[in-house]
């Protein structure tokens, strides 16, 4: 891994936060931030590693990457955030950070195919991502991501990625759980 200033990476997700994340998370009661806040907020009250309440706190950080605007979706424009959000955030982070993030979308696709309560329970928006990237997995898909090391973490950020949507939430701010990034990217330097 190339070396990088760990102050200088929290410094520009810091920067993507300011200058993005007051918007609505498209289609949910809440801004980019506060969904952010929320998923890392429960990752750490679930005792998730330090690893797993950085990828809670990034999962998203694709829609803050790209360039479309936040309702994209109903366009019928699949924004592919968690692809971007694992190659920007791999260049920084180890595997336990970025793999969960990358698989994200790939969880509640699990999720949806296995469990039909879990489907019945998606907010109006997640439906219609769902079907954009590809709705509820098949049985080889099924199969691939039950054979993936890092399923079971991504299955645990879904979790809190669905429960991170409500409104006037109240949980630390952006700055407390920037250090845990800086911690665990300090942790990659060594």
């Amino acid at each position: 891994m190339p070396e990088h200033d760990p102050a200088k990476i929290v410094e520009e997700i810091r920067h993507l936060f300011t200058e993005k994340g007051n918007e609505m998370y498209a289609g949910e009661p809440v801004t980019q931030t506060e969904h952010a806040l929320q998923a890392a907020y429960s990752a750490e009250q679930a005792g998730g590693s330090p690893d797993l309440i950085v990828a809670a706190l990034l999962h998203d950080i694709g829609h803050l990457l790209h360039k479309h605007d936040e309702n994209c979706a109903t366009q019928g424009i699949d924004d592919l955030h968690e692809t971007i959000g694992a190659q920007w955030l791999v260049r920084y982070f180890p595997p336990e950070v970025t793999e969960p993030i990358r698989l994200h979308v790939a969880a509640k696709r699990y999720r949806c195919a296995i469990d039909q309560q879990y489907h019945s329970q998606l907010s109006p928006a997640s439906v219609l991502s769902l079907q954009l990237q590809g709705g509820p997995f098949d049985q080889r898909e099924l199969d691939s991501f039950e054979n993936n090391r890092w399923s079971e973490s991504a299955l645990r950020l879904r979790s809190w990625d669905e429960a991170a949507k409500i409104p006037d939430c109240q949980t630390p701010e952006l700055e407390y759980f920037l250090t845990y990034v800086l911690g665990v990217l300090e942790q990659q330097a060594l």
